[in-house]
């Protein structure tokens, strides 16, 4: 009983969440590039919607947990 009363109250911030923010405006700047080419490469530009809507979840996930 006593682990789970320090468990709940334990932070969970990690030093990996910093990387996982600026991975998403990473993604985020790369898609708003592939949109504004002049050749837009399909395929690209799919990839980077499918990660920076997972990114985002992760984002979601990881913000809701601090």
């Amino acid at each position: 009983m006593l682990f789970a009363e320090e468990a709940a109250q334990a932070s969970s911030f990690s030093g990996f969440d910093p990387f996982v923010i600026i991975f998403t405006i990473l993604i985020a700047i790369g898609l708003v590039r592939l949109f504004a080419a002049k050749r837009r490469n399909v395929f690209a530009i799919a990839f980077a919607l499918v990660s920076l809507v997972v990114f985002l979840f992760m984002d979601f996930v990881m913000i809701k947990g601090w």
